[in-house]
């Protein structure tokens, strides 16, 4: 039987958002109905409010969450009622090309539950990222939900659902970093600190953080920067050449989606470096290069989008090294929220006085 929960809606273009009653239907073959214990606050969510990924408005948001498997449709088998999970927007099929060649972090055919959560009038919602999880309940594809440890807290987790995985998996899995590299990144937010992690994790030796928000470059730190440049006042370019030897960075992150912020990725990186984009740009952002200069620095610019993570492989190790006390998760919940605070914590993240506002279900 259908299920009446609270969501958080999006109805247009930059409107407020607000808690409305959205309808949760029994899940069909392949789908899921999970408990949102938690869900963070991702930029990613503000920009489907704005109207800055697609306009099909209502949109339920949220999508950055962990919780528990209540209800699971015909033909599942992965997941049961009762499993801890955190849910993720690379539902792989398989089938593709991608699949077919041992790639599946690049499936060009994930998918979604094929229902739609509706508000009481009938009205479609449009899930963000297909999971729509600021909400009391919400529908997935089954295989957008993956099984992990549940002695983790649902706030930690959750987070590797999104934006921690998207930073992460930047450093590791698209950038490559390796043992002794020198990385910088460039935009110190929830991505941006991921970023910073993960390169500490995979062994570099200098890791550069930049921002224009000194309460950024310090929270960088102490999550394992060695080294902040405030780009307000310094020109970020120079400050890493000069913390590298004068060559740049082997490997330079952008988490902020941005043509300036790139050029400057581009031009801080060593030679045969490696740009990688992991900051979402809007899609009226143009991009100019020396063609020259990019045949010339030679190299690898990378696009990495969720980290080109393989949620099933890793989700359940970055959890495992969070209860080792290897990853600590936890230093990236700013605070903890009610539902009908979503909007507040909008303003607060966009002028940069949280790394992550979690919701608590």
């Amino acid at each position: 039987m259908p299920q009446h929960v609270r969501g958080v809606v999006a109805r247009a273009k930059g409107e407020p958002v607000r808690v409305e009653t959205v309808v949760v239907p029994d899940p069909g073959p392949g789908e899921a109905v999970v408990r949102v214990q938690a869900c963070g606050v991702c930029h990613t969510d503000l920009h489907y409010r704005e109207g800055g990924i697609n306009d099909d408005f209502p949109f339920l948001l949220g999508h950055e969450a962990a919780g528990v498997v209540e209800q699971v449709g015909p033909d599942v088998t992965g997941v049961a009622p009762g499993d801890f999970v955190i849910l993720n927007w690379r539902a792989v099929c398989g089938r593709c090309r991608a699949c077919r060649r041992g790639r599946p972090q690049y499936c060009f055919d994930t998918h979604n539950a094929r229902q739609r959560m509706t508000l009481i009038d009938g009205t479609e919602l449009s899930p963000a990222l297909g999971i729509g999880a600021f909400a009391e309940k919400t529908l997935v594809a089954a295989g957008q939900c993956t099984k992990v440890d549940p002695a983790a807290s649902p706030a930690a987790a959750g987070l590797l659902g999104c934006g921690v995985m998207a930073g992460i998996g930047a450093a590791i899995n698209t950038g490559g970093v390796g043992r002794g590299d020198t990385v910088a990144v460039i935009g110190c937010g929830g991505v941006g600190d991921a970023a910073v992690v993960g390169a500490r994790l995979a062994g570099a030796t200098k890791v550069i953080a930049v921002d224009i928000d000194d309460r950024k470059l310090t929270t960088a730190r102490s999550l394992g920067a060695t080294h902040t440049v405030n780009s307000s006042t310094t020109d970020p370019v120079e400050a890493v050449r000069d913390l590298t030897g004068g060559f740049g960075a082997d490997v330079v992150i952008e988490a902020v989606g941005r043509p300036e912020t790139y050029r400057q990725a581009f031009y801080a990186r060593d030679l045969a470096g490696t740009v990688v984009l992991v900051g979402v740009p809007t899609p009226e952002m143009r991009l100019e290069l020396p063609l020259l200069d990019v045949f010339g620095r030679g190299g690898a610019l990378k696009s990495s989008w969720y980290g080109d993570c393989l949620p099933s492989r890793d989700f359940p190790m970055l959890i495992d090294l969070h209860l080792q006390g290897r990853l600590d998760l936890d230093a990236f919940v700013s605070e903890t929220i009610a539902l009908d605070e979503v909007e507040d914590a909008f303003a607060r993240m966009h002028k940069g006085d949280v790394l992550r506002s979690v919701v608590i279900l």
